[in-house]
């Protein structure tokens, strides 16, 4: 029983040697929502979340120019990591030019030291939200709720390829 005991608190001890501390975000700014004048001034982007009629889960991610509203790119993916971002904003680049600045969350995506480094190099301003306050970046928020219900909440998905080719249908019908 002390043998237990003994192997109990090693494993529970070892576990707090290993344990990660959650880190902090630094303090972010309130950035006032303003749209801007001007084309191609300020991206907005944001992340989506649903799942697969068979259980996956996938996310979509979405970009809008905050100037007229209109959908740049809506990607599904099982996963989306940082390297995904940046590629995407690279197409989005070569297609409409870079953006002054992008606004988005504290999504680990874009906390990346990828992203943030190809938003330096493109000098590209990040215009962070507050944790906590989604209506700083009000617009995708906007976007997000009638792709929500326009799209994932109206179909069951197989695929990706089926939710991308009705999710590229609806783009080009705004």
């Amino acid at each position: 029983m002390e043998q237990k005991a003994c192997i109990a608190s090693l494993s529970r001890d070892e576990a707090q040697s290993w344990r990660k501390h959650k880190k902090r975000l630094i303090k972010r700014v309130k950035q006032p929502l303003e749209t801007p004048s001007a084309l191609n001034e300020c991206w907005s982007m944001d992340f989506m979340s649903d799942a697969l009629t068979d259980g996956r889960k996938l996310r979509v991610f979405n970009v809008i120019d905050d100037c007229n509203r209109e959908a740049l790119a809506i990607d599904a993916g099982l996963s989306y990591p940082a390297r995904a971002v940046v590629e995407t904003l690279n197409n989005l680049k070569e297609e409409l030019g870079a953006p002054k600045y992008i606004r988005c969350d504290n999504g680990p995506e874009f906390l990346s030291k990828t992203f943030t480094k190809w938003c330096m190099t493109n000098c590209i301003e990040i215009k962070y939200t507050q944790p906590g306050k989604p209506m700083q970046n009000g617009y995708i928020e906007r976007f997000n709720r009638f792709f929500r219900e326009d799209i994932l909440d109206a179909y069951y998905f197989n695929d990706i390829h089926q939710l991308q080719k009705i999710s590229d249908n609806w783009k080009e019908d705004l």
